[in-house]
């Protein structure tokens, strides 16, 4: 693959301005057959297939549970990512979308468990540490991945996410790891425990609807950020306090989140059961696992009975 090759294909998949699905299968194919590739390549490949996922089906930034298998299946062999370039094609596409089923983000989080605790996949090709061990770079990847999956208003860490995490902390408890993985893994699990998550994947219908009421002549958008910003903490209360169009919008929703997360603070009977069982699985109870109890017990108002008796080992 040259250069030349790669400008020639810019031209005859961009010429009517839209990426269709056989032009994305048929750009996997050449990324799987191709020995020798030159850096336009991978820069094109991952353009043209995430401008194929986000952008080029209705509505624009949406990836339904039939992309999201899809993008999986084509990237996949036994669940583990091919190659580099589809690891961060994994990724743009979701740091591009808006919405998205919460199973494409623990995907994403499991290649990185498959490259920290069996050095397989191509995250695996390079690393400085043996598998078993959690790097800075590790952590990193993480990170981008969650934030990635967060910047669609996601505010939250699934269940789905939350398993990740553990299996990694599971496999490499008693390594040396980077100090900055303790802190992700207490935080994000605590968090996917006492926040309030978004990551429910909207329907089709819904995200029609939502891109509808955006090109809704009607509702003045910019005039409502325009007096939120200019007139401060009062032009921020009047905006939300207000009973129409995109004001009420918005006034609603964050009050119902506000409510929600409030609520999601406590650890209620589901979520001690879950704690207890994914917690010293082993017969042992490890530093990260310590630091989380703390983390539950210093955070929570309220936290069920049945953790009890976890939560006396730390105390």
């Amino acid at each position: 693959m040259t250069a030349d090759d790669v400008a020639r294909l810019r031209r005859e998949v961009f010429r009517d301005g839209v990426v269709c699905r056989p032009e994305a299968e048929a750009l996997f194919a050449i990324d799987t057959s191709c020995r020798s590739r030159v850096p336009e390549w991978d820069d094109f490949f991952v353009e043209a297939v995430a401008d194929y996922l986000v952008d080029r089906e209705a509505p624009k930034g949406y990836i339904s549970e039939a992309n999201a298998d899809w993008l999986m299946r084509a990237i996949a062999r036994d669940g583990v990512v091919c190659t580099r370039t589809e690891v961060e094609l994994l990724i743009k596409v979701m740091e591009r979308a808006t919405a998205m089923p919460a199973t494409l983000s623990a995907f994403a989080l499991r290649q990185v468990a498959h490259a920290v605790t069996d050095g397989d996949g191509p995250l695996a090709r390079g690393r400085v540490a043996r598998p078993g061990i959690v790097t800075a770079d590790d952590v990193a990847m993480l990170r981008r991945i969650l934030y990635a999956y967060g910047g669609g208003g996601n505010a939250g860490i699934t269940r789905n996410e939350a398993e990740v995490l553990f299996d990694i902390n599971d496999r490499t408890a008693e390594a040396d790891n980077d100090p900055t993985w303790s802190d992700l893994f207490v935080k994000a699990i605590g968090f996917s425990l006492m926040a309030a998550t978004r990551h429910q994947a909207a329907t089709r219908e819904t995200a029609l609807a939502r891109e509808a009421w955006l090109a809704d002549d009607g509702v003045d958008v910019a005039g409502f950020f325009s007096r939120v910003f200019a007139g401060g903490l009062k032009g921020y209360t009047d905006a939300v306090m207000a009973k129409t169009g995109v004001e009420n919008a918005w006034r609603e929703t964050n009050q119902a989140f506000a409510e929600a997360n409030a609520s999601a603070e406590a650890i209620d009977a589901e979520e001690a059961g879950w704690i207890a069982q994914r917690i010293g699985r082993d017969g042992l109870l490890h530093e990260n696992e310590k630091a989380l109890l703390r983390f539950i017990r210093d955070e929570s108002p309220d936290v069920h009975p049945s953790l009890a008796p976890l939560m006396d080992r730390v105390a």
